[in-house]
């Protein structure tokens, strides 16, 4: 039985102003290194046989945080990659409403009829999700493994593990930075136990929003 610990990037100073990243990037801010140590804390005790991350540099300075002084090396995957957005990337949310209404209308209301002709849809982000799964679990069939990512494909994730179409890719819960997803894997069954928790940032001296 395999066990995965994702968890979302810590906040970044893109996401703060509400901006879109995609496959652009930012730093952490300082609420986002926090939480990045706390989540560490938490899985500290934790014996992890791989730690694998998104090669974007919010998901590496993540990753590095919660690696602490364990002697695994970080492993990068592109599959773990945010959803490509295309020119939208680098705009605030409020920019890309005004400049393209009516795909921000379709991406939060009618995502399975979004498509950005220079990123990728739901569906690509999707199938790039279930590829990740099958080979996370034909190269590592047991054990605990760390994945550092983002918020789409946690998203896309989750459709996965409850056999659900893209129409439910915005249904709860948030997923706030650092948030904590556990899915347990066997035999090809994928079983959410954790779901985006974010317990530990509570320890932070305003908690997490």
């Amino acid at each position: 039985m395999l066990k995965v610990y994702f968890t979302r990037h810590g906040e970044t100073e893109w996401n703060a102003e509400k901006r879109i990243q995609g496959r652009l990037d930012s730093r952490l801010t300082a609420r986002g290194e926090r939480d990045a140590y706390l989540l560490g804390e938490r899985l500290k005790d934790i014996e992890f046989d791989r730690i694998i991350t998104s090669p974007s540099g919010r998901a590496m300075q993540t990753a590095l945080a919660l690696k602490q002084n364990r002697s695994l090396e970080i492993a990068t995957d592109e599959e773990l990659m945010e959803i490509h957005l295309g020119n939208w990337q680098g705009k605030t949310e409020n920019e890309i409403k005004e400049q393209y209404p009516e795909e921000f209308y379709l991406y939060y209301h009618r995502p399975e009829l979004f498509q950005n002709p220079e990123g990728e849809s739901f569906f690509e982000v999707k199938k790039r999700a279930e590829s990740f799964l099958h080979r996370l679990e034909q190269e590592t069939s047991s054990g605990n493994i760390l994945v550092v990512t983002h918020g789409v494909f946690l998203k896309a994730m989750f459709l996965i593990c409850r056999d659900a179409p893209i129409e439910r890719i915005w249904q709860p819960p948030y997923l706030h930075g650092t948030g904590l997803t556990i899915v347990e894997i066997a035999s090809g069954e994928k079983k959410l136990l954790l779901e985006g928790c974010v317990e530990h940032c509570q320890q932070g001296k305003d908690g997490c929003k």
